[in-house]
């Protein structure tokens, strides 16, 4: 597959730009058994990738960037790959802690995050706080995430209002859905990419993706770099988004 040039990163028509990103990262395991390592090797491979992709969507001026770091089916791996995981995501938190503040990037969480470590929570709660009046662009982070568990949760609190007689059942519209969801301050994806070639959802932002672009690449995800972030972005420049409608 060919790849665009680093030089067109910073070419990209402004007014074509997603300003919402969500990408699925897929391929970290096959990149580390490809060359014969421990997949944990792949899972820090992984983290240069995002940190590449943080700096490249601040540089072309995206302005939200969701990433599907730990879905609630990942729970069901091996426990020394879960320990991996999550020690990646400390390090990753108190590592990158410094260029969000000198790029003013706010970062968020979505998901059971009741879910994690506690020592994994109480560093992610500190760096959000430590964040959370940057405005130049947002992070989230997808940990413990499943969009049928959001859609479910959100089902339950509109049920308890409805029950205690606060919320009346026939005023449940999308709107009341959406506003129920873990971030309903932030606008929905734009564009969705999926690296390592897969063709599925994987339980991802059900809800937010109904009417975003998907770019499938073959490029597993610790070899994602500027380049093919550029290129998505290109692709979703030259789409035509009806949202249903005739033009």
């Amino acid at each position: 597959m060919a790849t665009a040039s680093p030089s067109r990163l910073s070419a990209a028509p402004a007014g074509n730009l997603p300003a919402h990103v969500a990408v699925i990262m897929d391929g970290n395991g096959r990149w580390a058994e490809q060359r014969h390592l421990p997949r944990a090797k792949g899972h820090e491979q992984g983290v240069e990738s995002v940190r590449v992709v943080i700096k490249a969507c601040k540089k072309l001026g995206i302005r939200y960037l969701t990433v599907y770091a730990f879905s609630v089916e990942n729970w069901n791996r091996p426990k020394t790959e879960i320990n991996a995981l999550m020690g990646l995501l400390k390090r990753f938190l108190r590592k990158e802690e410094k260029e969000f503040h000198e790029n003013r990037i706010r970062l968020r969480a979505i998901g059971r995050l009741d879910d994690l470590p506690s020592s994994v929570r109480n560093e992610l709660d500190r760096v959000m706080k430590a964040t959370a009046e940057y405005r130049d662009a947002t992070l989230v982070l997808a940990l413990s995430y499943g969009g049928r568990t959001e859609i479910a949760r959100a089902a339950r609190e509109l049920a308890r209002r409805a029950k205690a007689g606060t919320l009346d059942p026939e005023s449940i519209d999308e709107a009341a859905v959406a506003a129920n969801l873990y971030a309903p301050d932030i606008p929905d994806p734009d564009l969705m990419i999926r690296t390592s070639g897969e063709m599925r959802l994987s339980n991802f932002l059900l809800w937010q993706l109904s009417y975003a672009e998907f770019y499938i690449t073959d490029t597993l995800w610790p070899d994602f770099r500027e380049e093919h972030l550029a290129k998505a972005v290109e692709a979703y420049g030259q789409r035509h988004r009806r949202f249903g409608l005739v033009r």
